[in-house]
């Protein structure tokens, strides 16, 4: 049997044929193909504008460059998270304070942004960057009270969520509508909801925050219309565009979307059927008031121990399977810059993995994984 990753992309001929057909075109990037991906974004999302990108770490980047973040800007984070918005806005001269997060779930809270005020007496800040870390939108419409409480935009990093879903007063909202945010960013990597190989989607309700997105994304540069050859640079913007067979890749998966996410779902139940009666694993809450997008099934040890952990991963990667852990804590890297720990992200750092979710993982296959877990609990199957 091949190895089991974690996460992997699932791409059909479909999908093959979309680009193929794409590279024919005369223009491969900057045309039809992408105005289309937006557009079909902005319908599923039920956002107003949508610019995609060339990478999740650009669509972040972008946001950050929309808001105007300076130097000396205060950002709060959650102190478990990729790296990316950390170093983007540490980049910038931004002062980024981590607040802590839930010990089960690795996602900040309400509660924790409150603390993080208090511990560092931050009264203003210019945003708040939120993560829905594996693809579950807990708390997404209970952030938008420190708006105008700090003074702040919010930002949703929502590489893991595209897909996910919340209920507010009885409604139901998509991650990347911005009913409750101001900008949400995502990641098309292969490992997420869909792919267009590397690539980021950038959406917000505001017309003014979009025309700043879309600028950046492309130098600065202003064009005449009805004349190609007149061009004015009005900021300085880089090239973070998508080509167009990319977006014909997108376009292409973003059609089996709901495919992906019933697949995802099905692997979580039965994991949480399988594993339910092993007593050394929390398993992923099920709650009625969100739906997730399941890109990541996350576990953790009700004993937290690293080493227990590590003898875990390892024991699974000498039976070929690969599974992962997300995140270590952004303060435990050497490029992060002064003293810091964090309760509950300690704990979530060494009792938390997720195992393996993926379109194509086989009952056969996921059965395989449970029974290694199991085995190394010292249970039967």
């Amino acid at each position: 049997m091949k190895s089991i990753p974690y996460g992997k992309q699932f791409i059909d001929s479909k999908d093959i044929s979309a680009v193929s057909n794409a590279l024919k075109n005369d223009l491969i990037t900057t045309g039809k193909l992408t105005l289309k991906f937006e557009n079909n974004l902005n319908k599923y999302l039920k956002c107003k504008y949508t610019s995609v990108c060339n990478s999740g770490t650009s669509a972040i980047f972008l946001s950050f460059l929309a808001i105007g973040i300076k130097k000396n800007d205060k950002i709060i984070m959650p102190a478990v998270n990729f790296v990316s918005s950390y170093n983007l806005a540490k980049s910038l001269g931004a002062q980024v304070f981590l607040a802590d997060v839930d010990n089960r779930t690795g996602q900040m809270t309400p509660e924790n942004v409150d603390a993080c005020c208090k511990k560092f007496n931050l009264k203003k800040v210019k945003a708040l960057i939120i993560m829905y870390n594996g693809g579950n939108p807990i708390n997404a419409n209970k952030f938008i009270k420190f708006k105008k409480k700090l003074n702040c935009f919010i930002i949703e990093d929502a590489c893991h969520a595209l897909g996910a879903e919340y209920k507010d007063k009885k409604k139901n909202f998509k991650i990347g509508s911005c009913k409750h945010c101001d900008i949400s960013t995502f990641s098309l990597h292969p490992l997420k909801t869909i792919t267009t190989g590397e690539g980021g989607i950038v959406t917000t309700n505001s017309k003014l925050l979009d025309n700043k997105i879309k600028m950046f994304r492309s130098i600065g540069i202003k064009r005449t219309k009805n004349k190609h050859w007149k061009y004015d640079v009005i900021l300085s913007g880089f090239n973070f565009r998508m080509n167009e067979f990319q977006c014909s890749l997108g376009i292409s998966q973003l059609k089996k979307i709901k495919l992906f996410l019933k697949k995802r779902s099905e692997i979580t139940d039965l994991y949480n059927k399988k594993l339910k009666n092993v007593s050394q694993l929390n398993l992923p809450e099920n709650v009625a008031s969100y739906k997730s997008a399941s890109h990541l099934y996350i576990v953790s040890l009700k004993k937290p121990n690293y080493q227990t952990k590590e003898n875990l991963l390892k024991f699974m990667k000498k039976n070929g399977i690969l599974i992962q852990f997300h995140y270590i804590p952004i303060y435990k890297f050497k490029n992060f810059k002064g003293k810091y720990v964090s309760k509950n992200s300690e704990i979530y750092f060494k009792s938390a993995f997720s195992l393996p979710i993926f379109y194509e993982l086989t009952r056969k296959k996921q059965i395989y994984v449970i029974k290694k877990i199991k085995s190394f609990f010292g249970l039967n199957e």
